[in-house]
C-alpha cells in the first residue's frame, strides 16, 4: 500500500509542478504584454507630447509676431497721431490768412509777429 501511497504523491506532485510551471509561464507572458503594452502607451503619449509642444511652440512664435506687428502698428499709429493732433498744416488763402489745424480745430490768423526771446 506504501507504493501505492506513493505513486499517488508522485503523480500529485508531478502534476502540481506541472500546473506550476504553466503559471509561471502564463505570468511570464502576461508580464511581457503588460511590459509591451506599457512601452506602446509610453511611446504614444511622447509623441503626442512632442507634437503638442511643437504645436505650443508655433503657437507662442505666432503670438510673438503678432505683438510685434501690433506694436510697430501702435507706434505708428502714435506717430500719426501726434503729426495731426500737435502739428500745424500752412494753407494759403487768397487774404493772406495762415490757417492752422491744431486737434482738429482750425485756426486763422490775419496778422502774426516774430516770437520775442
Amino acid at each position: 500500500m506504501s507504493l501505492r501511497i506513493k505513486s499517488v504523491v508522485d503523480k500529485f506532485v508531478k502534476e502540481l509542478q506541472e500546473a506550476l510551471d504553466a503559471d509561471i509561464k502564463d505570468r511570464v507572458m502576461k508580464e511581457r504584454e503588460m511590459q509591451s503594452y506599457i512601452e506602446e502607451r509610453e511611446r504614444e503619449v511622447a509623441e503626442r507630447e512632442a507634437a503638442w509642444k511643437a504645436e505650443l511652440s508655433r503657437r507662442e512664435a505666432e503670438i510673438a509676431r503678432q505683438e510685434a506687428r501690433l506694436k510697430m502698428e501702435k507706434e505708428n499709429l502714435e506717430k500719426e497721431k501726434s503729426v495731426l493732433m500737435g502739428t500745424a498744416s500752412n494753407q494759403d488763402n487768397q487774404d493772406g490768412a495762415l490757417e492752422i489745424t491744431v486737434s482738429g480745430e482750425k485756426y486763422r490768423c490775419l496778422r502774426f509777429a516774430k516770437a520775442k526771446k
